[in-house]
């Protein structure tokens, strides 16, 4: 089993920026995927950002070009940098990881962005 536990939340202002971290604390195998998903107040769950373990990754439209998903497999940890950051961007991110066709989820860090 997986364990993830995020870090790097918090209070920004339009245009700043941030990275988040997600780690793996438990198993020793070697997690197939990583993504972050984003759920913002009133909406679904939002896939942000992927990065399987060949380091192919994926991005949703609103974040391509400002967003970047990366991993340190040696470490367990998932990373996203966050860049130009908006109003929008606000809500709680929370981690994923896949790991022997089992889903895991870690439980979120806030990201509020003020305007």
């Amino acid at each position: 089993q997986a364990q993830l536990v995020e870090s790097g939340g918090g209070l920004v202002q339009a245009g700043g920026s941030l990275r988040l971290s997600c780690a793996d604390t438990q198993t020793r195998a070697s997690i197939h995927r990583m993504a972050w998903y984003r759920q913002a107040p009133g909406k679904q769950r939002e896939l942000v950002a992927g990065i399987n373990s060949g380091g192919d990754t994926n991005y949703a439209d609103s974040v391509k070009g400002r967003f970047t998903v990366s991993r340190d497999n040696g470490k367990k940890t998932a990373y996203l940098q966050m860049n130009n950051l908006s109003s929008e961007d606000t809500g709680v991110y929370i981690c994923y990881a896949r790991l022997y066709g089992a889903d895991y989820w870690g439980q979120g860090t806030q990201v509020t962005v003020s305007s």
